[in-house]
């Protein structure tokens, strides 16, 4: 990727990558893009259409969210604030885009349970503690769910993510019926996890 290499197939990645497991189902964390493909791949598998096509009947059209799936390079030269070259083909299971309010519309309405069942929800919140070092960050613990970070700032427990990318982050999180969220134009996650925090004090 650094080489501004074109992104391999998910074949070729799988054969690069291998079967290496890090620990036991259920016994650790990692964050994992190959992980991620599988998700997408079932996804598609399950509704019989490409990831983007599934995410708004399934996501976007319940939620009243304007976003869509980036996957290529020609799809993010056309997004402001993309660093120039930037190659989403290598995040195989595609990146969001939109306005960052449709972030925190989507994590609204998500946590609202406007998408799922209360019992989906509620695994899909149920945190597992990470000894993860936090820095500068304005978490006092880190968690994450099924999905969601879940960390613990500002005397409560947030659910949501940070994410970022060339020369930018964005952070949204929330609780039902409250969400808040930031964009900046570092790398550093810090600074928008901190007014994402002070937002919900």
């Amino acid at each position: 990727m650094a080489a501004g290499d074109e992104p391999w197939t998910a074949a070729k990645l799988r054969r690069r990558v291998g079967d290496r497991r890090v620990f036991e189902s259920g016994q650790g964390w990692a964050y994992s893009n190959i992980g991620y493909l599988i998700v997408r791949e079932r996804i598609e598998a399950a509704t019989g259409a490409p990831l983007g096509e599934a995410l708004r009947a399934l996501v976007f059209a319940p939620l009243g969210v304007e976003a869509f799936l980036v996957e290529t390079r020609e799809q993010a030269a056309a997004l402001p604030g993309l660093a120039d070259g930037y190659q989403p083909g290598w995040v195989y299971h595609g990146l969001l885009a939109g306005a960052p309010g449709e972030a925190a519309r989507l994590l609204d309405g998500l946590l609202s349970g406007r998408l799922l069942s209360s019992a989906l929800l509620a695994e899909m919140m149920r945190s597992r503690s990470l000894d993860v070092p936090l820095g500068d960050r304005p978490w006092t613990a880190a968690g994450y769910g099924l999905g969601l970070m879940i960390p613990t700032g500002g005397g409560r427990v947030l659910a949501g993510h940070t994410g970022g990318g060339p020369s930018s982050s964005i952070a949204v999180y929330g609780a039902p019926g409250r969400v808040a969220e930031a964009f900046g134009d570092s790398e550093n996650p810090a600074p928008v996890e901190r007014t994402v925090v002070e937002a919900m004090a």
